[in-house]
């Protein structure tokens, strides 16, 4: 089907069709991309067709939730909706971008999918016969965009179907909405074309409604919803436990991006220089994406500091193949380099530096971590998370330490040496961490509130 088909009035025509052009010139690198990232993850050479709107057999998979979940975060936050969803008899169409995210949804819900009430498929790229195949194959009753996920084709070919295509869990920043004024009408039409847009917070809210959007609502974020594995964070208790035998504390630095590894590493450094050798504290560092994992060991191995990596151990969920008392006695850090663990990291530790913060890429959650009981260290750059780190910051569970490179490296060094010689300050810290996690459950059962007629149509 022509791409004009699909042009809905309110986009002007000229730059529908040029997005669309450089959608079908960007194909080839699209697939060299993929074929790049496999390299560390096998997993992104599957089900490619999928990523193009082919599925196969003829369906009969129709008039589900869609719910569209782009990675491992995403789909976790989603995971109390689903399940609400699931007790009530709908069937669930669950889509993602990456791997790990469909990884994540295939373990949190195996009984769904093996008993056929929801399934599991790649979301085709915003390409007009990609979209087309896609609705036309699957039908959904009702679309779930996760936080920013606002792909024009798909967003005004719903609104042309008359299918209700929701942004929840809506988050859009300060950069990200300044961005989104540079386009215009174009830019406001996008988001005046969903069905209503459920935001994280009120600052969220206040941008989308400057874009003309008429139908928002603040939800507040189902990641206060997410319900802990509780296998998973009994595993991280036995090594806390174990730990404490030691008189051994443990820090978190949680879903880093690149460059921050090496300032944290260092900063580590200097802070244990000022230690005491025979009980020094253990830092755990987990990046945030998987195929930088051996990238990172490498960083370790080049910082003449001693480490384990969490995969060199033959079970990955066994306590007893990663007892502290007989493999981290003599550990400066251990690399976490395991999937689905994070619980156990946090539940691990005494403290977390939330990784994505200490460089501008915006931060990353910290709910989780504050769910766990941790105080949280935050660098400046946390726009990605803004309405949520200054509650934490307020509240007291959190606190930002500033600078660049070498100030940066000791601000962090500090601010470890602070939390980690202060028994008071860090307990203190982790009961307003913990209250602030459950004062802001609740976004789960208003966002089902608001969808529920589109539900019942």
């Amino acid at each position: 089907m022509g791409a004009s088909s699909h042009q809905v009035t309110k986009l002007p025509i000229g730059l529908y069709f040029l997005y669309e052009a450089l959608w079908h010139v960007a194909i080839p690198f699209v697939l060299v991309r993929l074929l790049w990232r496999s390299r560390s993850n096998p997993d992104y050479l599957k089900k490619i067709g999928e990523r193009f709107g082919f599925y196969g057999v003829k369906s009969s998979f129709h008039r589900a939730v869609w719910i569209h979940a782009v990675s491992v975060g995403e789909t976790r936050a989603t995971q109390a909706l689903i399940e609400s969803l699931l007790k009530e008899g709908k069937t669930i169409l669950l889509t993602h971008m990456t791997p790990t995210g469909r990884n994540t949804g295939a373990e949190l819900y195996r009984k769904a999918i093996a008993s056929g009430q929801l399934r599991q498929v790649y979301l085709p790229y915003d390409i007009c016969w990609a979209i087309e195949a896609f609705l036309k194959y699957f039908r959904p009753q009702i679309g779930l965009f996760m936080e920013t996920e606002a792909w024009p084709g798909f967003v005004f070919r719903t609104k042309q179907l008359g299918i209700p295509l929701f942004l929840i869990n809506a988050r859009l920043s300060n950069r990200s909405f300044k961005r989104v004024q540079h386009f215009g009408s174009a830019g406001r039409s996008l988001f005046q074309s969903f069905a209503g847009i459920l935001a994280q917070s009120e600052p969220d809210a206040k941008h989308y409604q400057a874009l003309g959007v008429n139908d928002v609502i603040v939800t507040g974020n189902m990641k206060f919803d997410v319900h802990e594995q509780t296998s998973i964070q009994s595993l991280g208790k036995q090594w806390k436990r174990a730990l404490s035998n030691q008189g051994r504390l443990a820090a978190c630095a949680a879903s880093t991006r690149a460059g921050e590894e090496s300032l944290i590493i260092e900063s580590w450094k200097r802070y244990l220089q000022q230690h005491d050798s025979l009980k020094k504290p253990l830092l755990i560092l987990v990046p945030r994406h998987p195929d930088r994992f051996t990238e990172v060991a490498d960083l370790l191995y080049q910082s003449g500091l001693s480490f384990e990596r969490r995969s060199s151990f033959s079970d990955p969920r066994s306590s007893a193949e990663l007892d502290p008392s007989l493999h981290w006695a003599s550990m400066d850090i251990l690399l976490g380099d395991s999937m689905g663990e994070m619980a156990a990291y946090y539940s691990a530790s005494d403290l977390v530096v939330m990784g994505g913060s200490l460089l501008p890429t915006g931060g990353q959650n910290l709910i989780e971590a504050c769910a766990n009981g941790c105080p949280v260290i935050l660098g400046e750059h946390t726009y990605n998370f803004q309405q949520a780190s200054e509650d934490a910051i307020t509240c007291g569970a959190a606190v930002r330490i500033v600078g660049s490179n070498h100030d940066l490296v000791q601000s962090l060094s500090e601010g470890l040496k602070a939390l980690l010689t202060n028994t008071s300050q860090r307990q203190m810290m982790s009961a307003k961490a913990l209250q602030y996690a459950s004062q802001h459950q609740g976004a789960t059962q208003r966002i089902l509130d608001r969808i529920r007629p589109a539900l019942q149509s």
